[in-house]
């Protein structure tokens, strides 16, 4: 990509939506140097051709050469002739910008989603941050491809106006000087509420974006319980609200460009009356070519702004959309990593010291003076009831939470100090609901890895049980999955999920009910696979069947955030304690 990479969130500002506009643009100034210079060029017909009007009529009406009207007519051809080759340079030039400028700021959206911390996307749902990602940036380009050139033109058109009314007929001058404070004016007038109503339509239409979201992610639920209807209703509320915010824009847009085009319009007519009147009169030196002359250039001027005012809806759009684009990158609440230690290699010694943690507007600490030493390749289980922390627990681990107190040493360096990107390139984690994406079971499978052979792929998928779902497809291993591994059953997408993490070799492997979705046969292959892996890494385990963790070296009970039990299966049975009856309610 040409253009310098977008690295601070400082020059996208939501405080100074056109200020930031502007710095982005200017981040090319070799492309946008010639960009501007050929606008100049290529627009020199539009007020010069007002000059050439004036000058054939002035010979017309005085009786004067041929040649004369000869002259200004080759000048008229060579000034259009230009425009031509001038206007694709432009083009050319300021569009490379305009993309360049929203492919920018795509990638640094998607780099700072991924340096925020997990708790900025739990709040956030997925249809609000594509949004920004793609509809905002979509109006910031928009803006600047539909705005700029009226803008350019209009400026043009003032200077070449002015200059060339100084000239001929600087008497005239002030009469042109009231379009822009009619302009602002106006411009003014509806500034606030322009605003205003537009941040409402876009806070509207992320809320609709989320409740589409969630209707499409919820539609085998809705299916199962006959709740279409009420899907529906949710969805049409938020409808309801995007057209009631729409109409109340539209009806201010239409205002504007009311007001824009009467008060403009009459500026064109009581300026060719005074021109008429100051010649019939004599009151200036002005003859017919000079009033066809002023008329022309008020006219142009004119169209010029209320094509611009025209466009203030547009330029709305793409202003809130930099206030939108600029909440993401001015979130604090990031995964600091940047200047940490970052790791060579990891053993896979953990130990939790005096451990809580709660939730952020919570009463209460999920996880409270925890306390726990696990040694390198030792297999821990963690279970409990619902709530007890014990998917908290992992999460505490993976750094996507931190303590709120107590520390959590990784080989005896405090995870706070570490630089946790490079940390969990020694971790494999898989989760209870098996993510894949829109691709190839073997690109699920490398997914970040480059440069794998075929044989360590065919490794990972055997130990995985999943060579009979290779088998099972069309492709083979080149079958795509479909998007969030739609083509797979739940068991299928475990099973490819579990061959993800086995082909890392991780240090550390975090288990969150990875065989939840499996059959008892499937489960009874996956757990042999996993018992090797296991063997030679720190395992994580949490589970509510218990069935699956007997062969965990510990098993550590939680309630209510605190541990209550710490023990092998047989050992935790004999004590009678908690950990046997929640296996007596499992048998019973």
């Amino acid at each position: 990509m040409s253009g310098q990479a977008l690295s601070q969130p400082a020059l996208v500002d939501g405080a100074h939506p056109v200020r930031s506009l502007l710095r982005l643009l200017a981040r090319r100034p070799g492309r946008m140097s010639v960009a501007l210079g050929a606008f100049v060029l290529k627009e020199i017909p539009m007020w010069m051709l007002p000059v050439i009007t004036a000058g054939i009529i002035d010979t017309v009406a005085t009786g004067g050469e041929i040649s004369t009207v000869a002259g200004w007519l080759v000048l008229a051809v060579a000034l259009l002739a230009q425009n031509y080759p001038n206007h694709l340079v432009y083009t050319r030039n300021f569009m490379i910008v305009v993309r360049d400028t929203g492919a920018e700021l795509r990638n640094v959206l998607a780099a700072r989603l991924q340096t925020l911390s997990i708790g900025f996307h739990n709040r956030s749902t997925s249809a609000v941050v594509q949004n920004k990602v793609v509809r905002d940036v979509e109006n910031i380009e928009l803006m600047l491809q539909q705005v700029a050139h009226p803008l350019l033109s209009a400026v043009m058109v003032v200077t070449g106006a002015a200059v060339m009314t100084a000239i001929l007929v600087p008497q005239f001058l002030p009469v042109y000087l009231l379009t822009v404070p009619m302009a602002l004016l106006v411009r003014w007038t509806v500034a606030r509420r322009s605003r205003d109503r537009n941040e409402r339509f876009r806070l509207e239409m992320e809320g609709l974006a989320a409740r589409v979201g969630e209707m499409a992610s919820l539609i085998p639920v809705t299916r199962a319980h006959g709740l279409e209807q009420t899907a529906m209703n949710r969805v049409a509320t938020g409808v309801d609200r995007v057209r009631e915010q729409a109409l109340k824009l539209d009806m201010l847009n239409g205002h504007t460009a009311s007001m824009s085009w009467v008060s403009m319009q009459f500026l064109g007519v009581a300026c060719l009356a005074l021109a008429a009147l100051a010649a019939l009169t004599g009151t200036l030196p002005i003859g017919p070519g000079d009033v066809v002359l002023l008329s022309t250039y008020f006219t142009l001027l004119t169209q010029g702004l209320i094509q611009l005012l025209g466009l203030l809806p547009v330029a709305a759009r793409g202003v809130e959309s930099v206030r939108s684009i600029a909440e993401v990158l001015a979130e604090p609440d990031l995964e600091l990593n940047a200047g940490k230690h970052a790791v060579t290699q990891v053993g896979g010694a953990l130990l939790l010291h005096n451990v809580s943690h709660r939730h952020p507007d919570a009463t209460v600490d999920s996880l409270h003076r925890i306390d726990l030493s696990i040694e390198p390749g030792e297999t821990v289980a963690f279970v409990g009831p619902s709530g007890a922390g014990k998917s908290t627990i992992l999460n505490l681990v993976l750094g996507f939470v931190r303590p709120t107190r107590g520390r959590i040493l990784l080989d005896g360096a405090d995870m706070q100090d570490l630089d946790l990107r490079v940390v969990r390139r020694f971790v494999s984690v898989v989760p209870q609901e098996p993510l894949l994406f829109e691709g190839s079971i073997r690109d699920n499978v490398t997914y970040g890895l480059d440069d794998v052979p075929d044989e360590r792929v065919r490794r990972a998928l055997a130990d995985a049980q999943a060579l009979d779902i290779v088998d099972s497809q069309p492709d083979g291993w080149d079958t795509v999955v479909g998007e969030r591994g739609a083509r797979l059953s739940g068991g299928q997408r475990q099973r490819i999920a579990i061959a993800r993490a086995l082909i890392r070799e991780p240090r550390i492997l975090l288990l969150d009910e990875a065989t939840s979705a499996l059959d008892p046969e499937s489960e009874s292959q996956v757990k042999e696979a996993l018992s090797h892996l296991m063997g030679g890494c720190t395992t994580l385990v949490v589970a509510h069947r218990l069935s699956t963790i007997r062969q965990a070296d510990r098993i550590v009970v939680l309630e209510k955030g605190g541990i209550v039990e710490i023990g092998g299966h047989d050992d935790l049975l004999a004590r009678g304690g908690r950990y046997a009856a929640l296996h007596r309610a499992q048998a019973g």
